[in-house]
């Protein structure tokens, strides 16, 4: 499977993992166009590749997970520059969104403003002890543009919501825990991706055809009333009822031994 070899993104196959790193640790691993544009590649070739069970996400060195939009580049943006940069936000980090296995966020650092949507794309998120969350735009008299304002209330609430959007207030890893922004926060000396990598282990384990209809059922709920939501939820049962991986569990429960799923 072909993934970015050079550039602002990293790429590695960590067992069944694949780490995406984002490797711009001078600009506080910033999303400038061509690292976006790496991320969806990156995110689609994962997608149809049978070596990668889940994708973790981090940022080179220690400081930064990912501070945002590369204001920098941004500076010689016109209006509809920037609507561009939106509408590519869309369609290349939608690929880490919507992709069918599991993605975890390795938050090794400050995520802020597009940084911290950036994770929020993500299934689960893990945190470095230092890390510290914020959407600060409304402070630059804009508002979050990559699926902030929509994301953000499903995971911590509506008004817990509005509180960082509207003081850019950051949050401390244990504060992010706490308010279930972060699923878990690394312990001390343990990097933000080993933390990661160990807690899915299970799902590098785990069943892929499962695992993707536990994610699409789950993510059409936000989008359906309860009746269509569970039609849905059938729907995706009736995959996994079909698939291979589903007679080799009743075998291997059989036979008092550990399942080799093969996502068939």
């Amino acid at each position: 499977m072909r993934y970015p070899t050079e550039g602002p993104l990293r790429v590695a196959l960590e067992g069944r993992a694949l780490v995406l790193t984002l490797d711009r640790p001078e600009r506080m691993n910033a999303l400038s166009r061509e690292l976006i544009r790496a991320l969806g590649a990156a995110a689609r070739a994962a997608a149809t590749d049978d070596d990668v069970r889940a994708i973790v996400l981090t940022g080179a060195g220690d400081k930064a997970f990912c501070a945002g939009a590369d204001l920098k580049e941004r500076q010689g943006f016109t209006k509809d520059d920037v609507r561009a940069q939106l509408r590519l936000y869309r369609s290349e980090l939608g690929a880490l969104d919507r992709s069918p296995k599991p993605v975890v966020a390795a938050i090794n650092g400050v995520a802020l403003g597009g940084g911290l949507e950036l994770a929020l794309m993500c299934d689960l998120r893990v945190a470095a002890p230092t890390a510290q969350l914020a959407l600060p735009e409304t402070g630059l008299a804009i508002i979050p543009g990559a699926g902030g304002t929509q994301k953000l209330p499903r995971i911590v609430g509506e008004a817990r919501a509005k509180e960082m959007i509207l003081t850019g207030r950051r949050l401390s890893a244990d504060e992010a825990l706490g308010w279930g922004l972060v699923n878990r926060v690394a312990a001390p000396g343990q990097s933000a991706k080993d933390a990661a990598l160990a807690m899915i282990e299970p799902i590098l384990k785990g069943a892929p055809i499962a695992q993707a209809a536990a994610l699409e059922a789950i993510d059409a709920s936000f989008d359906a009333d309860l009746a269509t939501g569970m039609q849905l939820e059938m729907l995706a049962y009736e995959r996994t009822l079909v698939s291979e991986d589903r007679d080799e569990a009743l075998s291997a429960f059989a036979q008092k031994r550990a399942p080799d799923y093969r996502g068939r």
